[in-house]
């Protein structure tokens, strides 16, 4: 036996107080007077009927020290230790997006499994020791090891089921870990998957075979001419059912938009929607048909071209080619000014124009490049302030000359500046030198050896493109390679925030940094706050939840918001899918057990000194009331 908090024990110095008290209390002696002489003549007449005890005058003390002892005892918790009476528990808690279909009796799934770990805790010998881990497309440890009773508890009433897919693999690699230390160790894994084999793990399942519909596999298109193309699978999984969808665009729903499918268990059917929508921001599908799982009835597609629009401003006396493979390419909202009213403002304003997100210079020669943007420098001839180069002269050339693309295997110019540019039919007849050797460029072409398209930050860190030569002396506005090499250099210098508005549960975003972003701040569907570090070029979001994420930039002083939605994945629709994973842990399992601690002694303490102080109550008034 021993003493959860022996500092109790001290008490115990109660004992000799009491004694030095009972040994220097005053003494005093009875005498009798006429007013009571009868009294006492009575209780001499008592005291013969009744013996004597001679250690009446020590019992109080007696149940003094007994009730001194009792309650230090008590505040010291004895407890008495059993060898190998308890046991170590391990449950791995399907967390994932299947485990919050409803229930016959109106529970989610997560909660049916959360009740059977807690009658498992409950029913367990006092010194257990508990493991708590969750599976919903990442393994979180919510315990480990834990051997108090209502810590453990507390800690599994807080899980929340979770809605990305489960994958098993890792949480029983750390159960494997447990299982290698203490071979005793009871597993449980409690899911509503269906699991073919398990070797050294119990399965619990909390699957009651609730219907679930679902759509997925959404597709879209966006044409030139505003059409939307909308087209998917819906499924019913345990029966046949008449299901409703309805497309809404922009918040809007029609009529004609509401579908009415007829769908055999376990057959998916194909649906589409074509919708005349210029401009749309958003598109939903719902499946209006409720069911026991709500996660997968509606899927959302933002406009990744109406999420990136950006200010261009264009400075050139000739624009055309520009303008035309902007429009064709990107949503930018385009401005185009005269290098001489671009030039007139710098002077008279001491800085030039602001507010733009790209900034193009066609053959003019600003003081300094903005500060608030990405630039384009083609056919500059001077020395620019903050551009990180120098203007060292023009040359022409007798004929036509074909440029060179570099052979370069950066990642970056092969997969992204220079991605699908042929780049071999490109001829100039005049260019300008310009000394890059004071800062790192990618140079893309070059002519005898000399970089005659390149890209960089400049000074002020912003993304930068520079031609060194004039459009108009050259073939490279008629080439395919043109749109092209332009899209490539404006993802570049200018790239989208989103790439992408539409992931599952699970999967990371990625979303881009760019030029001057000053922060990234992201709200999950469930109101979490979140921040994107913005120290990389791009940031990665973890989507662990079905829903709307908003992603809240701010560039230059200036918000936007962007959208991005998560999905519930496909694998964790169907309620009543099998899992392939081997649900095994490797090894002998043996009966070892834990030290098993019984504290139930506190109680017959308790009711012992109850007994004591009782019995000492009653003597104290038969002796000195009744008499």
């Amino acid at each position: 036996m021993s003493f959860q908090y022996p500092l109790g024990l001290l008490g115990l110095l109660g004992i000799p107080i009491l004694v030095i008290i009972y040994i220097i209390k005053s003494k005093f002696t009875e005498q009798t007077v006429s007013a009571t002489y009868l009294w006492n003549l009575s209780e001499r007449f008592l005291k013969k009927k009744r013996k004597d005890n001679k250690i009446t005058g020590i019992v109080s003390l007696i149940l003094q020290i007994l009730a001194v002892i009792v309650i230090s005892l008590t505040i010291a918790h004895p407890v008495l230790t059993v060898s190998g009476a308890a046991k170590e528990y391990c449950f791995v808690i399907d967390s994932s997006g299947s485990m919050n279909m409803l229930t016959s009796g109106e529970q989610t799934r997560f909660d049916v499994g959360k009740e059977e770990i807690r009658k498992i805790i409950d029913d367990s010998t006092n010194g257990s020791a508990y493991t708590l881990i969750c599976v919903s497309g990442e393994t979180r440890v919510l315990c480990e090891r834990e051997k108090d009773k209502e810590a453990a508890l507390a800690l599994l009433d807080k899980a929340e089921a979770g809605c990305g897919d489960s994958d098993f693999s890792r949480s029983l690699a750390k159960a494997q870990e447990y299982f290698n230390e203490n071979s005793g160790v009871l597993t449980y894994l409690i899911t509503d998957k269906t699991v073919q084999n398990a070797n050294n793990v119990e399965v619990i399942s909390v699957n009651d075979g609730k219907d679930n519909y679902a759509i997925y596999d959404i597709e879209y298109e966006y044409s030139v001419l505003g059409n939307l193309t909308v087209k998917g699978k819906v499924i019913s999984y345990e029966s046949d059912a008449a299901l409703e969808l309805q497309l809404f665009v922009d918040g809007v729903a029609s009529e004609e938009h509401r579908l009415v499918m007829n769908v055999k268990k376990g057959e998916a059917s194909e649906f589409s929607y074509t919708a005349y929508a210029p401009g749309y921001k958003q598109a939903c599908v719902k499946l209006l048909t409720e069911d026991s799982l709500m996660l997968d009835n509606e899927y959302i597609i933002y406009s990744v071209s109406g999420e990136n629009s950006y200010k261009t401003l264009i400075v050139s006396q000739t624009p055309f080619f520009l303008e035309s493979v902007l429009t064709s390419i990107g949503t930018a909202q385009i401005t185009v000014v005269s290098p001489n009213e671009y030039l007139s403002y710098e002077e008279k304003h001491g800085k030039g124009m602001d507010g733009y997100n790209l900034y193009i210079f066609h053959s003019c020669n600003p003081k300094s490049v903005p500060r608030d943007g990405s630039v384009w420098l083609i056919n500059t001839s001077a020395s620019i302030e903050n551009s990180g180069f120098g203007y060292q002269g023009e040359e022409k050339l007798d004929i036509a000359k074909t440029l060179k693309k570099t052979s370069s295997t950066s990642t970056l110019i092969r997969d992204k500046l220079l991605r699908d540019v042929e780049g071999d039919e490109i001829y100039i007849s005049k260019y300008v030198k310009y000394d890059t050797s004071n800062r790192n460029f990618y140079t893309l072409f070059t002519f005898e050896g000399t970089p005659v398209v390149f890209t960089g930050n400049n000074v002020y860190g912003n993304r930068q493109v520079v031609f060194a030569f004039d459009l108009h002396n050259s073939d490279l506005p008629l080439l395919s390679d043109f749109v092209t090499l332009c899209k490539n250099l404006l993802d570049f210098s200018f790239p989208s925030v989103l790439d992408k508005t539409a992931y599952s549960c699970g999967e990371k975003a990625e979303i881009n940094i760019v030029s001057g972003c000053e922060s990234v701040r992201v709200e999950s569907p469930s109101g979490e706050i979140s921040h994107i570090s913005t120290d990389s070029a791009v940031g990665e979001l973890l989507l662990d939840d079905v829903g709307t994420y908003y992603v809240k930039v701010i560039v230059d002083g200036e918000m936007k918001t962007y959208h991005i939605y998560s999905s519930l994945p496909v694998s964790e629709q169907d309620p009543s899918v099998s899992t392939n994973e081997i649900i095994s842990l490797y090894g002998e399992a043996t009966d070892k057990g834990l030290d098993g601690i019984f504290d139930k002694l506190t109680v017959l303490f308790i009711c012992l000194a109850v007994i004591f102080a009782a019995d000492w109550v009653v003597y104290c008034y038969d002796k000195y009331q009744l008499r």
